[in-house]
């Protein structure tokens, strides 16, 4: 499968002869370029305009907003609900775990707090890991180097960190690569991925954005 990122939260899933999946489209309100992308569905982690903005994905895509089970065009995906108390108000976001037969992708939403036991359990294995890396309202670089040691994934691809033209104050990837003991990193535009290439030894992926300019 290909995974490609579009800044921010948002990525984009691709199989062949599977259904098309975006999670997390932002508005430009944040700062960055409008989206143009077309998908069979669409995830969302909670209803902010740097993740809710679903109207920016064409082609009348399925909505997920909330925690459940869904099987679509042969893929599982699972939202996790997720919440923690801040500044006296409690948040939530969902995380989605999305099962491609023998592949497994998480995205953990905005998540800002390090997940209990019985959360990590419902987590299982877990092949590629999308989690924020940049503070704000997500983790904080050693927080999510933590939950990286928790969950064990064979990938880990940052995001929810500091880009040009946003609107707000994330810290840098570089940061997170310091937290994981990373001197040095892979780029690239897409990670392109199969169940059967796995390895033992975590590896952080570095996607870069594809914004339109």
């Amino acid at each position: 499968m290909d995974i490609t990122w579009y800044g921010h939260s948002c990525f984009r899933f691709a199989e062949r002869n599977r259904i098309s999946i975006v999670t997390d489209p932002y508005s430009e309100e944040i700062g960055l370029p409008p989206l143009r992308l077309k998908a069979d569905v669409v995830t969302i982690s909670h209803d902010e305009a740097g993740h809710n903005h679903y109207a920016a994905v064409k082609g009348t895509p399925h909505l997920l907003t909330g925690p459940g089970e869904y099987e679509m065009g042969g893929v599982f995906v699972t939202g996790i609900q997720l919440h923690y108390i801040q500044e006296d108000a409690v948040r939530w976001n969902i995380a989605y775990k999305f099962d491609y037969d023998d592949l497994t992708v998480v995205h953990l939403g905005d998540l800002a707090h390090i997940p209990d036991q019985s959360t990590l359990e419902q987590f299982g294995e877990v092949h590629v890991l999308l989690l924020p890396v940049g503070g704000g309202k997500g983790l904080r670089a050693s927080q999510a180097a933590e939950v990286v040691a928790l969950i064990e994934p064979h990938f880990i691809i940052p995001m929810h960190y500091a880009l040009p033209d946003l609107r707000f104050e994330l810290e840098p990837v570089d940061k997170f690569l310091k937290a994981m003991g990373v001197s040095s990193v892979q780029e690239m535009d897409t990670l392109k991925i199969s169940g059967g290439e796995m390895q033992e030894q975590s590896q952080v992926i570095l996607l870069k954005p594809q914004i339109s300019a």
